[in-house]
């Protein structure tokens, strides 16, 4: 299935108007986006619970892992940098934390409110490798920063 990725913004946009929890925006995104494309295997949040902690939030699909520090993994890693981590394959990813074993490609990216806080990371792993573009990454992207940016 091909993403419709304008009226999925669309979509999630109506759900959200005027909401400002961030777990309520988590919870929303995490159905919208899991339900909207089959590569989409286990989708759902971190949430930055204490200094260098993400703890998990929010998502869709399997168990995942319920605390991952910013020194470890793919999450970790977008924390740390506050940028988007596309990875093609997972296993060439050093340090890479396998919550899950099916997991062979992953797309992470922050979320911070309009006042430069990282409320997180955005989690979405596939079972396909390579399942991931750079639309995927913009879309998603813009998405998450029009729905958090009142958030709190």
């Amino acid at each position: 299935m091909k993403i419709d990725y304008p009226m999925l913004a669309k979509t999630i946009a109506a759900l959200t108007k005027g909401e400002t929890d961030s777990v309520a925006l988590m919870a929303t995104v995490a159905c919208e986006v899991h339900h909207s494309d089959d590569r989409f295997d286990w989708t759902g949040f971190y949430r930055v619970t204490g200094p260098e902690t993400l703890k998990i939030g929010p998502y869709q699909g399997g168990h995942g892992c319920l605390v991952i520090p910013f020194s470890r993994g793919v999450c970790g890693a977008a924390a740390r940098t506050r940028s988007v981590q596309l990875i093609s394959d997972v296993e060439a990813f050093d340090g890479h934390i396998a919550c899950a074993s099916s997991t062979r490609s992953e797309l992470v990216l922050p979320v911070l409110n309009n006042a430069g806080q990282l409320l997180g990371v955005f989690d979405i792993d596939s079972n396909q490798p390579d399942a991931f573009t750079q639309r995927d990454a913009d879309a998603l992207s813009a998405i998450l920063t029009d729905c958090f940016r009142n958030a709190i």
